[in-house]
C-alpha cells in the first residue's frame, strides 16, 4: 500500500471540494494532507482535510463518515469546528476552522533549541494554563461520548494572537476505532498512547487523560524520557513491560521550575493502570487548577510561549 509521503496532489490545486476551492498545500500526516481553501459561499479561507480511499479500507471509511458527522456537533471554543463532510471517487474530505498560528510541537521543538538549558522548557504557569484548556475541551467531547484517542502537540494549534489552544483531529482518530485488526492498526501515535489502547483498542477518556498527561510531561521537561527505542513497535512492548517504571526521570528531576506536587500530578495521569489514573478529564483540570491556585509565582504575570 502506498504511503502518503509517496502521493502527490499538486494536481488537486484549484479544484473545487465541496463548497471550497483548493489553494495551497498546508501540512499532511501519515492518512491525510491538509489544504488551505477558499469557501466560495461564505467568502472565507478555511482548511480542506483529505482522507486519499486508497489508504483506507472500506470500514474505516464508514468509521471516518460516521464519526466525522458526530465530531461536527462539538462546539467547544477550544475545539476546531468542523463545517463540510464528503467524498469523492478520489477521497474522502472534512473542511474545517482555519486556524492561524502554530502547533504546540513547534512550540515545544523552539524551545528545545534554546542555548540556554535553563530556557528549554515551556513556562511552567503557561504550560498549565494550556493544558487545563485542552482538558476542559477533552471533558466537553467525552461527554458527548466522543475520545479522541490521538491528542499530541501536533494536534493542538496555538492562535497567534490569543494564544488559544485549538483541538483539532476530532472524529478523525476515533473513526479508526473498532476491534478488527485493520482498524485497529491506525489509532493513536505511540509516544502519547494509553496501554489500554494499545492491549484492546477499548477505551473511553481516561485515555485522553493518558495523552494529556504525556504531552504535559513533555512540555515541563522539554522532551520524553523515555529508554531508548528504535522503532514505534518497540516502544509499545517497552510501555507495556515497564508499566509505571516507564519515564526515567519526572519533571522536577529536569526541570527547576517544577516542584514534586506537580510532579504527584503529572504521574497520576499517565498511571499505567486507568484505575489509578484521573477517572476524567475535568479531575485532571481541578487538580490542575488548584495547583496554579496556590503557585508561586515567579513574576507578575505568566511567561508567554516563546
Amino acid at each position: 500500500m502506498a504511503s502518503i509521503k509517496e502521493m502527490t496532489f499538486d494536481h488537486l490545486i484549484g479544484q473545487t471540494v465541496g463548497t471550497s476551492r483548493l489553494l495551497k498545500k498546508l501540512d499532511n500526516g501519515s492518512m491525510s494532507v491538509v489544504f488551505v481553501a477558499y469557501q466560495t459561499t461564505l467568502r472565507r479561507q478555511i482548511a480542506v482535510k483529505i482522507l486519499p480511499k486508497i489508504l483506507l479500507t472500506h470500514r474505516v471509511a464508514e468509521f471516518f463518515q460516521q464519526e466525522a458527522e458526530a465530531a461536527a456537533f462539538l462546539s467547544h471554543p477550544c475545539i476546531i469546528p468542523v463545517y463540510e463532510i464528503g467524498e469523492t471517487d478520489e477521497f474522502l474530505f472534512f473542511t474545517m476552522q482555519l486556524v492561524k498560528g502554530k502547533s504546540l510541537s513547534d512550540y515545544i521543538r523552539q524551545a528545545r533549541h534554546h542555548p540556554l538549558p535553563s530556557k528549554r522548557m515551556l513556562p511552567v504557569e503557561t504550560s498549565l494554563k494550556i493544558v487545563v484548556k485542552i482538558l476542559d475541551a477533552l471533558d466537553y467531547a467525552n461527554g458527548l461520548g466522543i475520545v479522541h484517542r490521538d491528542i499530541k502537540p501536533r494536534n493542538i494549534l496555538i492562535e497567534t494572537h490569543s494564544r488559544r489552544p485549538m483541538v483539532t483531529d476530532f472524529g478523525v482518530a476515533r473513526s479508526y476505532g473498532g476491534s478488527d485488526d485493520d482498524t485497529r492498526v491506525l489509532v493513536g501515535t505511540p509516544t502519547y498512547m494509553a496501554p489500554e489502547q494499545i492491549l484492546s483498542g477499548v477505551v473511553d477518556g481516561r485515555a485522553d487523560v493518558y495523552a494529556t498527561g504525556v504531552m504535559l510531561l513533555e512540555m515541563l521537561s522539554g522532551g520524553l524520557p523515555y529508554p531508548p527505542y528504535d522503532s514505534a513497535v518497540k516502544l509499545l512492548k517497552i510501555k507495556l513491560r515497564l508499566q509505571d517504571r516507564l519515564f526515567s526521570k519526572t519533571p522536577s528531576q529536569v526541570n527547576p521550575h517544577v516542584d514534586r506536587v506537580l510532579d504527584e500530578i503529572v504521574l497520576k495521569a499517565v498511571a499505567y493502570d486507568k484505575e489509578r489514573r484521573y477517572s476524567s478529564c475535568r479531575e485532571f483540570a481541578r487538580d490542575l487548577r488548584r495547583y496554579l491556585q496556590n503557585y508561586n509565582k515567579r513574576s507578575a504575570q505568566a511567561q508567554p510561549l516563546p
